[in-house]
């Protein structure tokens, strides 16, 4: 038996069905419009400040709202909080500002807590009012 032949026969036949086969389309290669946030081409008008006031007993509150207690130091719900404001503000095209409120009897270390998680939060624009905090305990 001649191998010649076979041998030519299997090549073309492999070249065939490699011409004739349709490429499988991967899953990257389909167009999937999938939600998420798209950075706006003009600003947008959102309340782009934040403030954080420092209670004397130590109580972390943001607008009113109390997300941090005397004996949290990492602050975690303030900073996925802040974390969030970031986002929107830049997806906005605006600045993030924060302006800190800390009680005149409140410890030094409670206000360094605060500045820690603007920090780790990525927020640059930090200032300090002189009222009294607003929130209650």
């Amino acid at each position: 038996m001649q191998m010649g032949p076979m041998i030519d026969m299997v090549f073309l036949l492999l070249v065939f069905f490699m011409v004739t086969s349709k490429p499988i389309r991967q899953e990257s290669d389909i167009t999937l419009g999938l939600p998420g946030s798209v950075a706006q081409e003009e600003p947008v008008d959102l309340p782009d400040e934040q403030r954080i006031d420092i209670l004397a007993n130590g109580h972390v509150m943001l607008n009113e709202l109390e997300l941090g207690h005397a004996s949290d130091t990492r602050l975690p719900r303030l900073v996925a909080n802040l974390r969030r404001f970031r986002e929107s503000t830049e997806a906005a095209r605006s600045q993030a500002l924060v302006t800190l409120n800390p009680d005149a009897t409140v410890r030094h270390q409670r206000v360094v807590d605060v500045l820690n998680a603007c920090a780790e939060a990525g927020i640059s624009g930090v200032t300090f009012s002189e009222g009294e905090p607003t929130g209650d305990p």
